[in-house]
This record gives structure tokens, sequence and C-alpha cells, in this order.
């Protein structure tokens, strides 16, 4: 079960989502991603993150069957790729979607990128899914503030969440204000920038005084911000040291020392101008 001490946050339409899940992203269908969320399920986790870009949503529901964790107990995540946008296509691809995941529903369907002459009309169909009750929340990804303007202006639900690249190197401050004041709920992938924290000072002189690693301080640092995170792991042990972070605490000072490494920097290709 997961830990008492987990945080959870409470979307914008009531339902609740774990603050941290395991990401998939280029976990293959040939055991490694079904062997990662079935370690990551024993181990407490409670939400899994996966996309129809990622090809493994198979794997993915294959894994959430053999689990002993009941569907209803697992915060499922998937998303609708760039090329699959559009209203009738969106349609098509989140059916498609249910059947490689082998599920009814998911609880959050997410726009993976906003593709600049579809995500309205793509947003609309999820607004549709959404109604029929097969998704329990939608959302996007990867959206600045115009483009959240833009989306809510011409859209009847406000986004749930928003999932962007966040780290220390890229703490993305004005829009997660925005995000807060509209009560989207920020979920940051890369989270860990694919391993790099290990290799900051900071992070590092703050794990030793926790007996944490800097990884572990990453997390704790952006749930403490009241950001969800999806760190990407196929490693058991990895896994088990990422959701180790709700024994602990950061202070102010902490806090604001991690923040100070922002350097507005992405590590992922910035795809959000795509037409």
């Amino acid at each position: 079960m997961p830990s008492n001490n987990e945080i959870v946050f409470t979307l914008n339409n009531g339902l609740k989502m774990p603050s941290i899940g395991l990401g998939v992203l280029f976990a293959k269908n040939d055991g490694e991603v079904e062997n990662a969320v079935i370690t990551a399920l024993k181990s407490g986790y409670r939400k899994i993150d996966t996309a129809s870009a990622y090809q493994n949503e198979k794997g993915v529901g294959w894994a959430i069957r053999q689990s002993e964790v009941p569907r209803k107990n697992i915060f499922l995540a998937t998303k609708v790729w760039n090329t699959e946008q559009g209203y009738d296509k969106t349609l098509f691809a989140f059916e498609q979607s249910l059947k490689q995941l082998q599920t009814d529903y998911v609880d959050l369907y997410l726009i993976h990128w906003p593709v600049k002459s579809k995500y309205k009309e793509t947003y609309r169909a999820m607004e549709r899914i959404y109604s029929s009750g097969k998704a329990k929340a939608i959302g996007v990804c990867n959206f600045n503030m115009a483009q959240l303007e833009d989306l809510m202006e011409h859209s009847g639900i406000v986004p749930a969440v928003n999932q962007v690249e966040m780290h220390p190197h890229l703490s993305q401050n004005e829009l997660l204000k925005f995000a807060n004041a509209h009560k989207i709920q920020v979920e940051a992938w890369r989270p860990i920038m694919m391993g790099q924290v290990l290799e900051i000072p900071q992070l590092m002189a703050i794990g030793e005084a926790h007996q944490k690693s800097a990884v572990q301080i990453t997390l704790r640092w952006l749930v403490q911000r009241g950001v969800a995170v999806i760190p990407k792991s196929v490693t058991q042990k990895r896994i088990l040291q990422n959701y180790e972070i709700f024994d602990f605490e950061l202070t102010e000072e902490e806090m604001a020392a991690i923040e100070a490494l922002n350097q507005n920097r992405n590590l992922g290709e910035d795809l959000s101008h795509i037409e």
C-alpha cells in the first residue's frame, strides 16, 4: 500500500492524484516496462504515466492486470500524440489507447504537445471523452501561459493538469504561479534531469544533511512546491529510492537554495510551437 505519509493532490474537479508516479518513457514492451510497473506498484506507487507515443501502453496494461493492486486504486494517465490530434482523430486515438491498456477508462488523458492548428479541437474531443466518464480528468502537457489562456477561452473545462519540464535548472516560477491561480495542477517531467542532479554540489550537500540522495532531495523539493513528479526508471533500486521522499521535509532555506539553482534551461526538445 502507499506510504501513509504520501502527499496527494486534489485536482480542480475533486479527483485525488498521487504526488509521485512512475514515468515509462522509452521503456520497452519486452519485459522492461512490465517489470518496472509491477515493481513500482509493489513499492507503493499508485500512479503510472504513459503515452501512445511511448508505444508501451500494452505492456503497462498487462502489468497493471498482473499486479495485486485493484485497478480502482491505480491512477493511470496517457496522452494523445501530435499526429493523432484533431477532433475525430483524438476520439479514435483514445479508444486505441484503451484497447492497448485493456481498461475501460483512464484517470487522466492529456494532450502531449500543443499542436497550434489542432489543440483546441483536440481538447473539444477530450471534453466529450470526459463527459462520457471514460477519462476521469483531462489536461495538457507543455503548454505555456498564452496557450493555456487561449485554450481556456475556447473551452468549457479548465485543464486539470499541465505536465511540463521542470527541475532545479528550470524552475518555471511564472508558469507555476499562473497554474496555481487557475487551479491547474502542475506535473514535472524530467524532474531529476536524467540523473544530472547527482552532479550538483548544492543538492548533494542538502542530501547529506537529510541522509538522502540528490535525486530524493530534488523530488522532495518539487512535491513541496505543490508539483507532482513522474521520475522515469526501469531499475528496481532506483524505483524504490525515488518513492522514499515522504519521511523528511526541506527547510525554507533549503527550498530557497534549490530555487536559486534555476538557469531557465530546457534539457528536452521544445515542440510547443509546432503547427
